[in-house]
């Protein structure tokens, strides 16, 4: 039988990207081993096989909050989805989804891609990580995305400061050398870290630098975290 490690499951309107605004039931996996400096789901780090529940506990608890089935987009997140560990779990789910005509939308960290799964969903949050988060991205791989998965996924890139911004551009310029189709959105998400205030001159900075350099850069914010601030989980 297919099960999966889960940390939460709930309704909540999206915080972020090019889907802000739209209400969706949240898969939050447990367990991820990528480490972000500034992750704000720390608690979704360590596997916890206590928290273990079946595909159709998981699938009965989202018809239960989408209203039984009127809400139709669910969104997949972590901790990891893409961890190999939740790799038999997380198709079986998917298909399981598809199969009540559920929307699927998957954030993914930007460090591997799923040929199979990602045939399977209807859009990816595909990570560009910057130097703040201490982690590599290779634009290999958003250049494979860009091949592979045409008008179904987006970037996005969490901004801390101009150091950060500037690591985003050099790739897109790179990206953009190379011939790669960038008409995919490339969204930066000015940072909103665990108890800071809202970041109004990170906001205004990048404004400002995407408008100087003329790129098409998408900046969208946190929406969540400006109603609800930057520690309530679950919104």
């Amino acid at each position: 039988m297919s099960e999966l490690q889960v940390n939460s499951i709930y309704l909540a309107t999206e915080g972020e990207g090019t889907q802000i605004g739209t209400p969706q039931v949240f898969v939050r996996l447990q367990g991820c081993t990528i480490g972000c400096l500034n992750c704000d789901s720390k608690d979704t780090w360590d596997f916890n096989s206590e928290l273990t529940q079946s595909i159709d506990e998981i699938l009965h608890q989202v018809s239960s909050l989408s209203q039984q089935g009127k809400i139709k987009r669910v969104s997949i997140t972590g901790g990891d989805p893409l961890h190999p560990s939740h790799d038999a779990g997380l198709k079986a789910l998917v298909k399981s989804l598809k199969a009540h005509r559920y929307q699927i939308n998957l954030e993914a960290a930007g460090t591997r891609i799923s040929d199979e799964l990602f045939d399977a969903l209807d859009y990816i949050s595909f990570d560009y990580k910057t130097p703040s988060t201490g982690i590599v991205t290779k634009l290999s791989l958003i250049e494979r995305m860009s091949r592979q998965f045409p008008g179904k996924f987006q970037v996005k890139a969490v901004i801390e400061n101009e150091a950060d911004y500037r690591y985003v551009l050099d790739a897109y310029k790179k990206l953009e050398a190379l011939g790669t189709d960038l008409s995919f959105p490339w969204c930066l998400t000015p940072a909103y870290n665990l108890e800071e205030e809202f970041p109004k001159e990170r906001f205004m900075s990048l404004f400002k630098w995407n408008i100087e350099d003329g790129y098409q850069f998408r900046v969208i914010g946190q929406q969540h975290k400006w109603v609800f601030g930057p520690d309530q989980k679950q919104v």
